[in-house]
């Protein structure tokens, strides 16, 4: 079984992390992973860094650009993943765009990631009329879940039709907006939360976007089976480090 479908097993609300691979330094990645993992998070999204990331706020953004500036490709952050299952047991997902994906061949790339341990992918750029047709069966005969996102404004039918092809969870957003904290959610966002629990989907849901700390990690999990955060972990290790992130996972479970 996937480790991903293993995970959403647990009784429990899930944690997951993204941060951009090569940030703060360019060796930085294999560590921040580990470091997680030792500080209770539940999956982790490893964000592979892009010149024009359409969907992230400032601060993914500024994130990705030093990435860049610091030597980071594909290629070596498969080499840095190498022996990631040595040390690592809980999911890893790689989160970028589908342009380096494509220069580095999708069945390659699929390949490298079956080999070295990656369970899903998420992309927020690639169509699901697109999957579905053209690279469904190249990502399910390596293992891989492609994880899809909703916004507020997908339409009931695209979401049924997502849900149908899916087979781990759907990447919930939380508002229209691009990534970013934000400080609790609103009457619109919670009645979005509450509208899609009522569909009853097949595939459990995970929110991103906007959770920050353990207010909104609590509203969000309340609704869905975990939360995503992203800019606030990133935010915190730029001001702090990486050498203490514990710190910051035991604020969001408290």
């Amino acid at each position: 079984m996937n480790r991903i479908n293993s995970k959403l097993q647990e009784d429990k609300k899930l944690l997951s992390i993204y941060f951009t691979a090569g940030y703060p330094s360019l060796t930085d990645t294999v560590s921040i992973i580990e470091d997680l993992e030792k500080a209770g998070v539940d999956m982790i999204e490893i964000g592979l860094p892009f010149s024009d990331p359409l969907a992230d706020g400032p601060t993914i953004q500024a994130s990705s650009t030093q990435a860049l500036k610091n030597g980071m490709t594909t290629k070596v952050l498969f080499e840095q993943l190498k022996d990631i299952r040595k040390t690592v047991s809980i999911p890893l997902i790689i989160m970028g765009y589908f342009n380096p994906i494509l220069q580095y061949g999708v069945e390659d790339f699929c390949k490298t990631c079956q080999e070295i341990g990656i369970d899903g992918l998420i992309i927020p750029d690639l169509p699901v009329n697109e999957y579905n047709d053209h690279y469904k069966a190249t990502f399910e005969k390596y293992g891989l879940i492609n994880v899809f996102l909703i916004t507020p404004q997908t339409s009931v039918e695209r979401i049924n039709f997502i849900d149908s092809i899916s087979n781990g969870f759907i990447y919930m957003v939380s508002s229209a907006s691009v990534t970013g904290s934000q400080s609790g959610f609103g009457e619109e966002q919670t009645k979005y939360f509450n509208r899609i629990a009522e569909m009853k989907l097949k595939n459990p849901q995970i929110i991103g976007f906007g959770i920050s700390d353990s207010e909104t990690f609590n509203q969000a999990t309340s609704y869905t089976k975990g939360a995503i955060i992203g800019s606030a972990f990133i935010k915190y290790i730029t001001e702090n480090g990486i050498s203490n992130i514990d710190g910051f996972t035991s604020k969001i479970r408290s």
